[in-house]
């Protein structure tokens, strides 16, 4: 009995073509509950928690009567509504952090979702049984996606200090109007202290809650202007950041915030066919700064998360602007040996002790490079034709026997 043939490379190919082990799923579930699947169920949540609360305030004097009614004091309907629509801006929020994949916004969607479901075994309406339904299937796939939602929202030590402080300065006038409420009129409960502290410091001032005698006037107006002060310097430490983030993200370069923070990193200056490999093995490693003066390319590279400087790479301000004096190296790649040079120039007057690699377009010019002060020159002509020698002559190739 002959012995079978051995398995040629011919039926191993095309066993593999058309004889696969592994099992091809019918519908991929993953497209249809992934991030994306995760934001837009959160937002419509957002919209219909939002036309519920509309549906119920058009009422009027609703009595509900709901499994968790009893929970709530006699005449709270108002209260139940408003929490509805207040819940409905919440999700709003949650969705636009959930789209720019921020970590705090998913822990707040574990939590407000489950309310917004829950709130609608108070009011227990016909119109209440999808927004019941929708946030219990939305929070299984929020958390399925848990991985996704991985960004850090970064405060500066202002930006904190400035936050605690207006929280603070609300809570000093809350708690004083409603120690003073004796002198005040129309000040009863904390939620009418409340009420005087914001319509006081937003200078809508409708009347109905007044002081009373001069105490209760000094303190309104230490109020004032600590409410004023700390909600302008709390809004101005995040707004002007938030806009200086968006200008600069839209020209595809960094914040001064950002160059400033920069330390131990390299500068890729240019880009071009030889740079998209350099920055793949770069990136994984260490910090990079693309210099380059092409604003589209800029863009790209921010939208890959690759730090990027809209500036000419021969400018020697530019240089410093991107932290060449902290960083640990510089490499010329401008695909123009003649800008390369003058961006080996521009960075040994920068920073003369840093170690500088440029690239040589045209094998001639390598020592040109090294004569204006590059450490180290790297022509890819003569990396190619050195690998193609020893390949013809099967020779060890990046640790490999070619043409074994």
């Amino acid at each position: 009995m002959a012995s079978d043939s051995p398995e040629t490379e011919l039926d191993s190919a095309l066993r593999e073509l058309f004889y696969r082990s592994e099992r091809v799923p019918f519908v991929h579930w993953r497209r249809f509950s992934g991030a994306n699947t995760a934001v837009l169920l959160v937002g419509t949540v957002a919209v219909l928690a939002f036309v519920t609360g509309l549906s119920h305030l058009s009422q009027g004097a609703a009595v509900f009567d709901g499994p968790l009614a009893p929970l709530f004091p006699a005449g709270a309907a108002e209260i139940v509504v408003l929490s509805g629509l207040l819940l409905a801006f919440v999700l709003g929020g949650v969705a636009v952090g959930l789209q720019r994949r921020k970590h705090l916004a998913w822990y707040g969607s574990l939590v407000v979702l489950p309310l917004s479901s829950s709130l609608t075994l108070v009011t227990a309406e016909p119109t209440d049984a999808l927004l019941f339904a929708l946030p219990l299937v939305t929070l299984p796939v929020v958390v399925r996606n848990r991985h996704a939602f991985d960004r850090r929202i970064e405060l500066s030590a202002f930006q904190t200090a400035a936050i605690v402080a207006f929280v603070a300065g609300q809570l000093y006038g809350t708690l004083g109007a409603f120690a003073l409420r004796r002198q005040f009129d129309g000040i009863e409960t904390l939620t009418d202290a409340l009420y005087y502290v914001v319509v006081t410091g937003t200078t809508v001032g409708y009347g109905d809650a007044t002081p009373a005698t001069q105490g209760a006037k000094l303190f309104t107006v230490s109020a004032i202007i600590i409410g004023a002060g700390t909600f302008a310097v709390a809004s101005g430490s995040l707004v002007v950041p938030a806009l200086e983030s968006r200008l600069s993200a839209a020209f595809g370069t960094m914040t001064e915030t950002e160059l400033s923070l920069l330390d131990d990193h390299v500068l890729v200056l240019g880009y071009g066919d030889l740079t998209e490999p350099l920055l793949d093995e770069l990136v994984a490693t260490s910090d990079v700064v693309v210099v380059t003066p092409a604003t589209e390319t800029a863009a790209e590279l921010d939208d890959r998360e690759i730090n990027v400087l809209t500036a000419d790479p021969t400018d020697e301000q530019a240089l410093l602007d991107a932290g060449i004096e902290a960083a640990s190296g510089v490499v010329a790649a401008t695909n123009d040996d003649a800008q390369d040079t003058l961006a080996v120039l521009a960075a040994r007057q920068a920073n003369p002790d840093i170690r500088v690699v440029a690239v040589a377009s045209d094998h001639r010019h390598a020592d040109k490079l090294e004569r204006v002060g590059a450490d180290d020159v790297i022509s890819p002509s003569i990396i190619v034709g050195r690998r193609l020698g020893r390949s013809v002559r099967g020779e060890s190739v990046d640790g490999d026997e070619a043409g074994s």
